[in-house]
C-alpha cells in the first residue's frame, strides 16, 4: 500500500509540473492570452485608422471642398485676392 501511495504521489507531482510549467501549460496559456488581448487592442486601433482614411478618401473623391482644405492647410495655398495672416503664439504657449 505504501508503494502505491508513493507511486501516485510521484505521478501527481509529475502531472502538476507539466500542468504549470510544461509545454502548453498554464504559464504559456497566460502568455498567449496576454498576446491575444494586445493584438485585439492593436486591431481596434488600426480599424479606427482605416475608417478615418476611408472617410478622407471618400471625401476627396466626392468634392472639391476637401481638396481645397488640404491645399490650404498642408500646402499653404490661398485664393487670388485673399490675404494670408499667420498668428505666431508667444513663447509661453498662451494664445494672443
Amino acid at each position: 500500500m505504501r508503494t502505491l501511495t508513493l507511486i501516485l504521489l510521484a505521478l501527481l507531482a509529475t502531472l502538476q509540473y507539466h500542468l504549470w510549467w510544461g509545454k502548453n501549460g498554464l504559464a504559456e496559456y497566460h502568455e498567449a492570452a496576454a498576446n491575444v488581448a494586445r493584438q485585439l487592442t492593436d486591431n481596434e486601433r488600426l480599424v479606427e485608422r482605416n475608417a478615418l482614411l476611408y472617410r478622407e478618401i471618400k471625401d476627396l473623391n466626392q468634392g472639391l471642398a476637401a481638396v481645397e482644405e488640404l491645399a490650404r492647410n498642408d500646402l499653404g495655398m490661398i485664393k487670388p485676392g485673399e490675404t494670408f495672416y499667420r498668428v505666431i503664439p508667444d513663447d509661453d504657449g498662451l494664445k494672443p
